[in-house]
């Protein structure tokens, strides 16, 4: 990683990155929940709030929305992903060049690594041609560190998750994106593990208000540099509402209590 290479992807050291790349990685299923949200435009204009500090899409979505959100997006370039249907052992499709995602207006690039995979060794030499393409064309490095594969049986324990937070800084990325591994304590490791790459926390599946939020303070207590988030942003009937609160939790270090100020869910529980 380079000091300061995320530079134009993070706020005060720290990153709220909404992730869009759901309708290749998982297909329609995820705009039913808020059927609107299958519109890009719709995300586009929920990543132009203050707590969004750049927005993952791949390059389909980028072409035909991004020029018309420049001035107030952060386009983070995610150059590869495969469709649900692909029932193989985990891969991903390099969708993109680094030098098309420059020419585009790319801040910065974000490709997935499957460390554990069969497919390992050929994806971390994909990584290894966008990293240094990336610095190029001075673009930030964003690693989806996600091990999954068929020797590998658990892929959120602490210890994983922690190796996922190393591979990032081993090969190069600024900032590494992985699951949480449960609680503060292991994230802290994991954060350690990174050594000077900053660790963002994934989103994952839509959780109620609180518990989501609760994670997200655990994973910045833990040491975690931010979050990137797609479900539990845009699948929400008011998202706007839990970006507010988002804002608060990771930018400001509000309570959780004083975060759920922000949205219609009670800040504490009635007796």
């Amino acid at each position: 990683m380079l000091p300061d290479a995320d530079a134009a992807i993070t706020r005060d050291g720290k990153a709220l990155i909404l992730a869009y790349d759901h309708g290749i990685e998982h297909g329609p299923v995820d705009f039913q929940p808020n059927p609107e949200t299958a519109d890009p435009e719709r995300v586009f204009d929920l990543a132009t709030h203050d707590a969004v500090t750049a927005l993952a899409v791949g390059k389909g979505v980028a072409e035909a929305y991004y020029p018309s959100y420049a001035a107030d997006v952060s386009l983070l370039a995610k150059l590869n992903g495969t469709s649900n249907l692909w029932m193989g052992e985990p891969d991903s499709a390099v969708n993109w060049s680094v030098e098309y995602a420059a020419e585009l207006g790319a801040d910065a690039i974000g490709f997935t690594l499957y460390g554990g995979s069969n497919h390992e060794v050929e994806m971390a030499e994909e990584f290894r041609d966008a990293q240094e393409a990336a610095r190029e064309h001075d673009l930030g490095v964003v690693m989806w560190s996600y091990p999954r594969g068929q020797g590998l049986k658990n892929d959120t324990s602490p210890g994983t998750i922690a190796y996922a937070a190393r591979l990032g800084l081993e090969l190069g990325a600024d900032i590494a994106k992985v699951k949480y591994p449960g609680s503060p304590e292991a994230m802290a490791e994991a954060a350690r593990m990174a050594g000077p790459t900053k660790v963002v926390m994934s989103g994952g599946s839509k959780a109620d208000d609180r518990a989501f939020l609760e994670t997200v303070a655990g994973a910045i207590d833990g040491g975690a540099n931010g979050l990137a988030v797609g479900r539990n942003v845009f699948q929400r009937e008011n998202p706007e509402e839990i970006l507010d609160a988002l804002e608060a939790v990771i930018f400001e270090e509000a309570s959780v209590d004083e975060a759920l100020e922000h949205t219609s869910t009670p800040a504490v529980a009635d007796d």
